[in-house]
Parts: structure tokens; sequence; C-alpha cells
């Protein structure tokens, strides 16, 4: 049986999170399971892009902090790294994302090492899946003797829900992602793409700082969620079972959590799954909203309601009020459907992968839907919770 720790942590405080980290590790064998003195360790954070860590957006810069320092007590070698998306002017905006996010800050104060996936090379690996393309990922994950994941409690405009499973998705360097969203623009599909860089690369453990969360329009222009919690497990199936079951959901609401489970990534059934830490059952987090594209009519059971996905639907439209002329949703969007001038979307090439949504540096695209009912059904909550 797999094993998930769910610590309560109120705040971001330095010595806390140290503590509460460390007694959760413990609870699944102590660090000694794990790291030994000398390892290099690669914290795999999310950093989305040029995100603060007030943002809700990105791992927290503080929780970086606490998990170099405890390794670094351990005598290991710390490196933490990551891929940001979108580009700016053709370049992916990792390097600017360090800063703002205070990794880099942080890393030269904690005596760590960043590592720029984009700048780092790569590893050629062939992937298990029906993309049977080969697929590039940054070589720090396969040069570090341990890699941590250290993913964000988030909302996805896309995908519903953004967790351990779906954040090594960064180890992709660069705009090669996009190409990624172009061969899958399906979340059931994208899920295929994800289980293919689990299985290729080596992912030791993870730690989901889940203090802040992200609610609504994740996972950038949501609302910040004060969640309180720091979820541990070897097992990153089992982590996000059940971190959405603290929202209310079950992995089979969450495409690309359900195809891990099809591609055996780890546990996703809540009854084979050991909770320990702060809590002996799956806490739930009350009144957590999730995007507009997936409130769906069955979460209040209005399941008489025909195909309400597609009826409730959201397509991206780009408020020029906002729109700030930085060309983030240009340059990223995989299928080059949004007008340079007019930021027009052109909705017969659009594949719905929503990276220009995620990506937005200014939330000037916003999702609207295409069936006035639908806005009226959303207006009066119904499928909403």
């Amino acid at each position: 049986m797999s094993k998930v720790i769910i610590q309560e942590c109120k705040n971001y405080e330095l010595d806390n999170l140290i503590s509460k980290i460390n007694s959760g590790i413990e609870k699944i064998g102590g660090w000694s399971s794990f790291v030994r003195p000398g390892d290099k360790v690669l914290l795999k954070v999310n950093l989305i892009g040029p995100k603060t860590s007030e943002s809700g957006a990105i791992t927290h810069s503080e929780f970086v902090r606490a998990m170099i320092r405890i390794l670094k007590q351990l005598g290991c070698i710390v490196w933490v790294g990551d891929s940001s998306g979108g580009a700016i002017a053709g370049i992916a905006p990792t390097a600017q994302s360090f800063k703002v996010a205070g990794y880099e800050k942080v890393a030269k104060e904690e005596g760590a090492e960043i590592k720029n996936f984009d700048r780092e090379g790569v590893i050629e690996v062939q992937p298990q899946s029906k993309f049977d393309e080969k697929m590039y990922l940054a070589k720090p994950i396969f040069e570090a003797d341990v890699v941590i994941n250290l993913p964000k409690l988030k909302t996805h405009s896309a995908a519903i829900y953004t967790g351990a499973v779906k954040n090594v998705f960064g180890c992709v360097p660069g705009l090669r992602k996009a190409k990624y969203h172009r061969m899958a623009p399906a979340p059931e599909d994208f899920g295929e793409i994800i289980a293919d860089i689990h299985q290729a690369g080596k992912f030791n453990l993870h730690i989901m700082d889940a203090i802040s969360a992200m609610q609504g329009e994740g996972p950038t222009a949501g609302e910040v969620y004060k969640a309180s919690k720091i979820l541990i497990s070897a097992d990153p199936l089992a982590l996000d079972a059940v971190a959405v079951k603290m929202l209310g959901m079950t992995i089979e609401d969450v495409p690309i959590l359900a195809t891990a489970q099809k591609r055996k990534l780890g546990e996703g059934k809540l009854e084979n799954i050991i909770i320990d830490g702060d809590y002996e059952q799956v806490p739930k987090l009350e009144n957590f909203k999730f995007p507009k594209r997936y409130r769906s009519a069955k979460k209040r059971n209005y399941r008489f309601l025909v195909k309400v996905i597609d009826f409730l639907k959201a397509y991206p439209k780009i408020n020029l009020k906002k729109c700030k002329k930085c060309n983030m949703c240009i340059e990223s969007c995989p299928v080059q459907a949004i007008h340079k001038e007019t930021k027009q979307i052109d909705y017969q090439k659009c594949i719905e992968c929503m990276c220009c949504h995620e990506l937005c540096l200014h939330k000037a695209v916003e999702l609207k839907k295409k069936n006035m009912l639908a806005n009226i059904v959303t207006a009066l909550k119904i499928g909403y919770r």
C-alpha cells in the first residue's frame, strides 16, 4: 500500500516548515531512506513563469529554502531546477522566472545551484505510449542522484487540477513543450505524455506545497486559497489522489490522473492509501473553486443534463483592455491561432490547450462561454461547488 503524509502548516515560517517536513518524512522511513551524504539532489520546483511566490502559482521560495536547508544539513549537494512555460520574443522566460520567484536569491543564500533546464542540455528517451516520437528531457533529472518533486496545489483551466503527476512536464526544456500540446491536445492524451516522462525519468519523492494553493482559473490566473497543508509521498499518483479528494473530486474527474492510473504510475484507490501525519483521514477543503470550464452539473447531481461539460465549455478570449502586448500568448500558442496585431483567436485552429490563458502574465486571456444559456446557468451557480 502507498502512504501519504498530510501535515497541517499555516504559514511559510522557516523553522515551522523544516519541522513539519522533517516530521512528515519520519513517517515514511526518514531521510536516510531517500538521500545519503554527498548525494546530488535535484529539487524539481513548479516554476510555470515569472510569478512571485505570493501569487500562489509557483512553489513558494521559502518552501524551497526549507528543503535546501534540510538537505544541506544532511550533507547533500542541492540543485533547484525547472523550465518555465511560454515564450517572450522567442525566448523561454525561465531565467527571468528564477529571479522573480525568489529562487535565485534563496539558492545563493543557502548554497544551492540553479539548474535552468533550458540551458543544461537534454537526454534522448523513448516514450512507451502511442506517441512514439523520441522525447528529450533535461539532463539534470538523470545526472542527479535523487530527484525530489515539489509541486504546487493548483487548479488548471484545461486539466482541472495540477499536482505531483503533472509537475514533471517542466522537465521538457524550452519551447518544445508546445509541440506536445500540439500532439496531444486532449487531456487524456496529454496524460500519456506525462506518464512517458515519469517512466523515463526518476522521481524519488514528492512533497507538495499546499500551504497557499490556487483555486478558480489556475494555474496562473486564479485566486490564492489558504489550504494550510503539506503533502508527502513516494507515490505521485497516491499524493494526487489524496489532494483531489481534499477538493471533493476523484482521479476519474481528472483525465491526466485517470491516464496515470492506467499507466500504473502509482496507487489511485483511496482504500489502498494509508493516511498519516497530522490527519488519519483526508480533510476537506471547504468552498474550493474549480475552473469555469469544468464546473459541471454533476457536481450538484444535475445528471439529467446531457453533455453538460460541452454545454458549459469555455473558450479563451483576449481582453484588449488588459492586454500589455507582450505577445506571450502568440508565441506560446502551439498552433499559431492568435493574430499578432488584433489578438483575435482563430477558433478553427484553436486546440483548446489553454496555453494562452495559462501563460498570460497579465490575466488578459479570459475564459468565455459560447452558449448564452450556459452563462445564465453559471450565473445561477448550477453545477458549481
